[in-house]
């Protein structure tokens, strides 16, 4: 295993964590934990941001140029995400089965409509 490999599993390991307990701290009630969720989930994204720079600097690769492609992707995965997480809410919470899993699917959808343009598409 390559060190940038190690580093980045570690330091994604630590994310996931932080991330997740955060926000299991916002969306659970019975804790009494909101404004300490919100605190750890920020500081789990705050590490992925230094993750992917660590990573990226290891590896030797040029920092991430911004420009109207790599917006409108992250606009569509933003997009993907909340459309699928609305379905599972409206399917899991409101017992809207159908209506939330038709935008579930459309969510899902626009995630797997990610892989060909940020693989394929040039």
């Amino acid at each position: 295993m390559k060190k940038t490999s190690y580093i980045t599993m570690i330091m994604g390991t630590i994310v996931g964590i932080l991330f997740s307990l955060g926000m299991c701290m916002v969306l659970l009630p019975e804790w009494n934990t909101f404004t300490l969720g919100i605190v750890a989930g920020s500081i789990g994204l705050f590490i992925l941001i230094i993750t992917i720079i660590i990573w990226r600097k290891l590896e030797g690769k040029p920092p991430i140029r911004f420009n109207k492609k790599i917006f409108l992707t992250v606009l569509l995965g933003i997009a993907g995400v909340l459309l699928l997480g609305f379905g599972m809410s409206l399917t899991m919470v409101w017992s809207y089965f159908i209506v939330g899993i038709v935008i579930g699917i459309a969510g899902i959808v626009l995630l797997l409509a990610l892989i060909p343009i940020t693989r394929c598409l040039r």
